[in-house]
């Protein structure tokens, strides 16, 4: 079979890690393991500092998002002339007459424009600007495809599962932080955006009769565009539960993992959702997962969470409860959640993206 040289966007990798930077290092690692595929790492961004072997494009990534997001000039087959095919890791590629594959991983921003950013705005113009030159579109799971199916109007989509989030292990894993003065707690894994909906943990936590008044909830992630609605629903709270809630922002991944590892539930309230790593991580540390049913959280989370409806703060409380209150109920959430990340593979995320590079070419007029 012939090779493929694929271009594949590396950006998400500097910088922050979101998700998007974790699917990204997945998808890489992965098929750069193959040896019928060479990578050609590029990047636009003269914020980041490129890694041999990775390529800056010459261009200033938001003077080109501009001009993108109007036309398809500049184009950057000079610059990636010898790619057979190529993959924007992060819902934008830029103009080529080469076969293109965008990976999409939900479709909140082209749902909700109104609450969206100008630059995620511009980015979505740029993303239909390419559907509509021909390119095929990555998605992560079923619930994304029929969405974007809809939303950009093409059948050039295609579902290909992420693998599992690498859970290291670390030494501090073996205790939970500090600041938890050996206290229970609720643990919400993200950034602080719209869509992950934590004004609704909030106000559900508080709702939640524990006695003795010793659980907490952690709030772990990168301030975004709701961080000042999570502040503003934790001081609407009674003094005596606002000292239970602890807004951290972003935390190190050992933070992280023994946040993880000690939590009493990983509470997932998302309103929407491509994939949702957050739960799969809660799974692999063997910790009870409550999500919401929406998006591709049911497909991807399996048996391994309990579901409840969105944007309900009486159902998040009430999930919540009977995760914490029923111990048989919740070792079964455990069990099945190990059992469920055995369907995920970056092997297998591998594999059938190269079979869409190769379908992409073979598509290319």
């Amino acid at each position: 079979m012939t090779p493929l040289h694929v271009a594949v966007d590396v950006a998400p990798l500097h910088g922050h890690r979101t998700g998007v930077g974790v699917a990204t290092a997945g998808i890489v690692d992965a098929i750069g393991r193959r040896d019928d595929v060479t990578l050609a790492p590029y990047l636009v961004s003269f914020r980041a500092r490129p890694v041999p072997p990775e390529r800056r494009l010459p261009l200033p990534a938001g003077l080109a998002m501009r001009a993108w997001a109007r036309g398809d000039v500049p184009r950057v087959d000079r610059w990636l002339r010898d790619a057979s095919v190529v993959h924007g890791t992060n819902y934008v590629a830029p103009p080529s007459r080469l076969p293109t594959v965008i990976s999409v991983y939900d479709c909140w921003f082209l749902a909700h424009p109104d609450e969206a950013s100008n630059s995620v705005r511009r980015a979505a113009r740029v993303l239909r600007r390419a559907v509509r030159r021909g390119a095929w579109i990555h998605v992560s799971s079923q619930a994304t495809a029929d969405v974007a199916a809809e939303l950009l109007g093409t059948d050039r989509i295609r579902v290909v599962h992420l693998g599992p989030p690498t859970v290291e292990a670390h030494p501090l894993a073996r205790e939970a932080p500090t600041f938890l003065h050996g206290h229970p707690f609720l643990l919400a894994i993200g950034t602080t955006e719209r869509r992950k909906d934590i004004p609704s943990l909030v106000r559900a936590f508080a709702r939640l009769d524990r006695g003795s008044g010793e659980l907490r909830l952690v709030v772990a992630g990168a301030p975004g565009d709701h961080h000042d609605q999570v502040l503003d629903a934790v001081a609407g709270l009674d003094h005596a539960v606002q000292r239970r809630v602890h807004v951290t922002g972003t935390v190190d991944a050992a933070t992280k993992h023994a946040l993880l590892a000690h939590a009493e539930a990983l509470v997932y309230p998302s309103l929407d959702e491509g994939f949702g790593f957050p739960v799969l991580e809660a799974q692999a540390a063997d910790t009870a997962v409550v999500a919401c049913r929406v998006g591709s959280i049911p497909e991807v989370a399996g048996l391994g969470a309990e579901l409840v409806e969105p944007a309900s703060v009486e159902a998040l409380t009430a999930g919540i409860g009977r995760v914490l209150d029923d111990t048989s109920h919740r070792h079964a959430l455990v069990a099945a959640g190990r059992d469920n990340l055995r369907r995920f593979s970056w092997q297998r995320c591998a594999d059938e993206l190269v079979d869409l590079y190769r379908e992409a070419i073979e598509d290319q007029p």
